[in-house]
């Protein structure tokens, strides 16, 4: 008779303290609350299908000869440039985000222009000073370059670097942007022959031919030029862009940024991370807007060391190409060393595009290369609407819950209610605070997921009240059927909420975008689940049980022993039978 004494005395002990555990969790709200009102954070931050913006998704692109770039290290690096890039547009609310292992998610607020973003984020800002070996105009040739010493009008798209440092655009020099050194840029020397003199005169104008005989791969380079077309393609005048992966140690053929000329080019010798700094400024003496390079001492040197041996070259070898992801923004001249350490660009720039340029510059380039997966733009009109359409939703749903619960379960369903009450306090809370901590962003997804998870809470106590109703069918009375039911509720509860919050931890891991929203709100509110279920439900259940209302059974208290089918008999022949009963199996 040792083991009902002890279990009788366990359950005694269960229901002695029911308001330690309803203090604790009223303690924790109360905290959770006190810091929104602190941290004046009182709602949720919005997504942007909600609250209105742009969400651009970028997969990462191993970079030219780097067939192993995409890891850890490097993600988190383009995800600082291109969040200080947004950022220097004035956008303070903007959120970079990574997602698996070659996603970025930047979601932009409303209020900014998404264009302007898009370039920003997307562009990976690798820019190289390679020299030029031979200049054309954008067409394709159908016979060899003239012979000559100098560039044809339509392959003289450059300007010529002063001994002053100043540029000077040539008479034929066309439209596209040129570089005026202040001590300028930049080009690295290889000429056309391994010595790094021009070619004989005799060859085409800047024919990068290797010493007399040419290999391979110049005869391949020199096929794809005279075959290259860089005149502006399609409705949108895209110009193409050849070199966009090249390798910066190699000859690359490429096309200027307006489609106006195209280039054979020396490897790079001097990069963008060279560059120290870089501003967009108007000159009042020319009534332009530039963009202002600074190099670093070590950036510094390499400038005038291409300089100088671009300074003893003949057109177009004493040239060097400015290049941006590809396609060469400008292409000076220079007939003297520049030093200083400072460089000019200049061309068809007005203040904005000079001054996104030199942000672009300025943060340095992104060590990966990215491609647009996707770019969703909603209005706040349009998100306004998708936010009140998933609160009717969820209020409906939470209508329904409430009906079932109080048609079924009547005096019981205030216990449900009290314990939703607390699930949605905690939620709320926990979202309003997670947007400034960790930048969760409340979705239509994850809306969705909150909707469900209305139903996943209610399934717990559903659990625990049937387990009572068994009990009391037995012949129990309410209190030791309280008792007696939870640790059978109990592990019912944990298994079912492991399967919900394992199937959203897998759902968050595998997704990318707005998913991950959904899987993060039901995983969280899984968790809520439990919590509420042991701190609140349980320990209010038990108080509620003392109550003359539901332990005696009343009609609408949900535990009326006739409409569960107990006999009254029940107990009196119990009592008659345990005399002939087997003590061991009494």
């Amino acid at each position: 008779m040792a083991a009902p004494k002890k279990g009788r005395g366990q359950a005694t002990g269960g229901q002695g303290r029911p308001g330690r555990a309803l203090a604790l969790i009223l303690i924790v709200m109360g905290a959770l609350i006190g810091g929104m009102f602190a941290s004046g954070d009182l709602t949720p931050r919005l997504g942007i299908d909600l609250a209105g913006g742009t969400s651009i998704t970028l997969r990462a692109e191993n970079q030219p000869g780097k067939p192993d770039s995409i890891n850890n290290t490097n993600m988190q690096t383009a995800i600082g440039i291109i969040e200080r890039r947004v950022n220097g547009l004035g956008v303070s609310e903007a959120e970079v985000q990574q997602q698996g292992e070659r996603h970025i998610i930047v979601n932009i607020p409303k209020a900014t222009d998404s264009k302007q973003a898009r370039e920003q984020v997307g562009t990976t800002a690798q820019l190289y000073f390679r020299p030029v070996l031979t200049a054309a105009g954008s067409g394709p040739i159908e016979e060899p370059p003239a012979a000559s010493g100098s560039p044809s009008p339509s392959a003289s798209p450059s300007g010529k670097a002063t001994p002053s440092g100043k540029a000077t655009p040539s008479p034929s020099a066309t439209t596209q942007g040129r570089a005026v050194p202040d001590a300028l840029k930049k080009a690295p020397s290889p000429s056309a022959t391994p010595s790094g003199k021009p070619a004989p005169s005799g060859s085409p104008t800047g024919s990068p031919k290797p010493s007399g005989s040419a290999d391979a791969g110049a005869a391949g380079l020199e096929a794809q030029f005279a075959a290259l077309d860089c005149r502006p393609k399609g409705e949108k005048k895209e110009v193409p862009n050849p070199a966009r992966n090249a390798d910066p140690a190699k000859p690359t053929v490429a096309c200027g940024s307006e489609g106006d000329a195209k280039y054979i080019l020396g490897p790079s010798e001097v990069e963008g991370t060279d560059v120290d700094e870089a501003k967009g400024v108007l000159d009042p003496s020319r009534g332009i807007w530039i963009v202002q390079l600074g190099f670093t001492d070590k950036g510094a040197k390499k400038f005038a060391a291409t300089t100088g041996k671009l300074a003893s070259q003949a057109p177009p070898q004493n040239q060097f190409a400015i290049m941006l992801d590809g396609q060469v923004v400008s292409a000076p001249s220079v007939n003297s060393v520049i030093g200083g350490g400072s460089a000019e660009i200049t061309g068809s720039f007005n203040q904005d595009t000079a001054t996104d340029l030199a942000n672009i510059l300025s943060y340095g380039a992104l060590p990966l290369s990215f491609e647009e997966e996707s770019v969703d733009t909603v209005s706040p009109a349009l998100g306004g609407e998708q936010l009140m359409a998933g609160l009717i939703a969820g209020a409906i749903g939470l209508a329904l819950v409430v009906i079932y619960l109080v048609v079924y379960y009547r005096g019981l369903a205030l216990i449900a209610l009290l314990s939703l009450v607390a699930s949605a306090v905690l939620t709320y809370a926990l979202m309003a605070l997670l947007g400034p901590a960790i930048g969760f962003a409340l979705n239509l997804p994850a809306v969705c997921g909150a909707i469900v998870a209305i139903g996943i809470t209610a399934d717990s106590f559903i659990v625990y009240f049937e387990r009572i109703r068994d009990e009391i069918r037995e012949g129990r009375t309410l209190r030791p059927a309280v008792e007696r039911a939870w640790p059978r509720a109990r592990r019912t509860i944990l298994v079912s909420d492991f399967v919900s919050f394992l199937a959203a931890a897998v759902l968050f891991i595998v997704t990318v975008g707005k998913v991950q929203g959904f899987a993060f709100t039901l995983g969280l509110t899984t968790l809520l689940d439990v919590v509420v279920v042991f701190l609140f439900t349980k320990p209010l259940m038990t108080l509620f049980a003392r109550t003359k209302f539901f332990g005696s059974g009343h009609a609408w208290s949900g535990l009326d022993p006739k409409r569960l089918g107990v006999k009254p008999p029940l107990r009196r022949s119990r009592r008659s039978a345990s005399a002939t009963i087997d003590p061991k199996e009494a």
